[in-house]
């Protein structure tokens, strides 16, 4: 009886090239959840903290080759084998070929550290996106959680998540109240666009 539950559980795969504490914390947030799980963590980068940490807490992860991205349909296969309702981007890096895409329609989504279009595009992520904001003393900041198409931070919109900035803003601020926002609402929207 058990094993069917199980099964029937929507899927989150997590693809991360970094740290993974965007992954971590959508993995703690549905940990107790009954119908939804994140089942498996996938990385590009084999020195990735993500991967011991996946590894730490027993979700299992999967390290692949930038190849298999973009040359192989071997990727493919394995995550339609384990058929996921959404795959979340947490801190990928790598742009997503037309293969992949057409193989997870409207499934792929991604975070961002701004309010697009502002600072999006090829190389702009992190501390690079936080840099830009202090010099150009924005107001406001915030994240974009969209969909993810084959140009980088372009794909439709599915929430963005405003915040005001102070006069006396720096790196370390900036970068702690993003992450605090990402934290609280990554996990609640890829709950709602799974219920």
């Amino acid at each position: 009886m058990e094993d069917s539950n199980l099964n029937s559980k929507k899927k989150i795969v997590v693809f991360a090239s970094g740290n993974g504490t965007n992954a971590v914390n959508i993995y703690h947030y549905f940990r107790n959840n009954k119908n939804i799980e994140v089942s498996h963590i996938f990385s590009n980068n084999k020195k990735s903290k993500v991967l011991r940490r996946a590894h730490d807490l027993g979700i299992k992860c999967v390290h692949f080759e930038k190849e298999d991205l973009y040359d192989s349909p071997s990727l493919i296969n394995v995550i339609k084998d384990i058929n996921p309702s959404i795959i979340a981007f947490a801190g990928f890096l790598l742009k997503v070929p037309e293969s992949f895409l057409a193989a997870f329609p409207k499934q792929i989504i991604n975070i961002h550290p701004s309010l697009l279009p502002k600072y999006g595009g090829e190389g702009m992520y992190g501390e690079r996106v936080f840099r830009k904001t202090l010099k150009n003393r924005d107001k406001e900041s915030g994240i974009t959680i969209h969909y993810v198409n084959e140009e980088y931070d372009e794909g439709e919109i599915i929430a963005q998540i405003k915040l005001e900035l102070d006069n006396d803003e720096d790196l370390n601020s900036l970068e702690e109240k993003i992450h605090s926002l990402e934290y609280e609402h990554y996990p609640k929207v890829i709950e709602k666009l799974l219920t």
